[in-house]
């Protein structure tokens, strides 16, 4: 199952890839061919205002992908830093740093986001010209998802960093006179890093779905950029008559979420055959 996995992710990425190459622009408007059946020019047909569907939905996965892998290293960035400092010095730091991850955890995640996604960049001095440009929209939900998304990681790194702390060659770093950063960076990290890259993995199908939320609410990628998500919004109206407008992203959103689980679970197996870190992360 982990290589049906990857392979349909390594299918997609390479269809991402290409569709600039093969398909025509997504954004390109035909109003004279709206609702097109698929052909070899339009191979699954064209949406309301006669853009490729295709092209779209390849488009659009660029973007999901883009911040859904973007997201779950910034957030596994953060719960790294967060959880190692609070494992390591314990005391104070420990209890301050849970107790705000906790916090975090017991917010409602979809009403939150919500409150953060709707907050006007220009009151927060973003120029109004760059609002329009894809790197900004990226960038924009990157960051307010994983403002909220290191939580799993924290908890997680900070468990094995507790065990990893008690061994014998930290501490003989520690008798040695080395400094807390380079003992966490150079002993530490290492030794936990298959966790946090299983974490990882695991995260992305989660923040595809919450990508896909806002961007339906209207709250992420806005058009004309595609998105999976502002792809379903746009089929609201239609989908009775043009289900295939709502059925292609939906399917894709399916897959590319089963295909990240699929890949998080075998590596889970893989590099921790043994099944402990759900143990010590309680």
């Amino acid at each position: 199952m982990t290589r049906c996995g990857a392979a349909i992710l390594i299918v997609l990425l390479l269809a991402a890839g290409l569709a600039p190459l093969i398909l025509p622009p997504p954004d390109a408007l035909d109003l004279a061919a709206r609702f097109a059946a698929p052909s070899p020019e339009h191979l699954l047909g064209t949406d309301e205002l006669g853009r490729d569907l295709a092209a779209r939905l390849l488009h659009g996965g660029r973007i999901s992908l883009t911040v859904a892998v973007a997201t779950a290293v910034l957030a596994a960035l953060i719960g790294t830093a967060i959880g190692m400092v609070a494992g390591y010095h314990g005391g104070v730091a420990d209890a301050l740093l849970m107790r705000l991850t906790d916090g975090v955890m017991a917010l409602p995640l979809l009403p939150l986001l919500i409150v953060l996604a709707a907050a006007d960049p220009v009151k927060l001095g973003v120029p109004a010209a760059a609002m329009d440009s894809e790197g900004f929209a990226i960038g924009r939900l990157v960051v307010i998802i994983a403002c909220v998304g290191w939580t799993t990681v924290a908890r997680l790194v900070r468990a094995s960093t507790l065990s990893v702390r008690a061994r014998d060659y930290v501490r003989a770093a520690v008798a040695m006179g080395a400094s807390p950063g380079r003992i966490m960076l150079c002993h530490i990290l290492p030794n936990i890093a298959s966790p946090v890259v299983v974490a990882t993995t695991l995260s992305v199908g989660n923040i595809i779905l919450i990508e896909s939320a806002l961007s339906f609410l209207g709250l992420g990628i806005r058009p004309p950029l595609a998105s999976w998500g502002n792809m379903l919004t746009g089929a609201m109206d239609v989908v009775w008559s043009t289900p295939a407008l709502a059925v292609w992203p939906g399917a894709a959103i399916f897959l590319t979420v089963t295909a990240f689980n699929l890949l998080g679970d075998g590596l889970q197996r893989a590099l921790n055959p043994r099944g402990d870190w759900a143990e010590t992360a309680h």
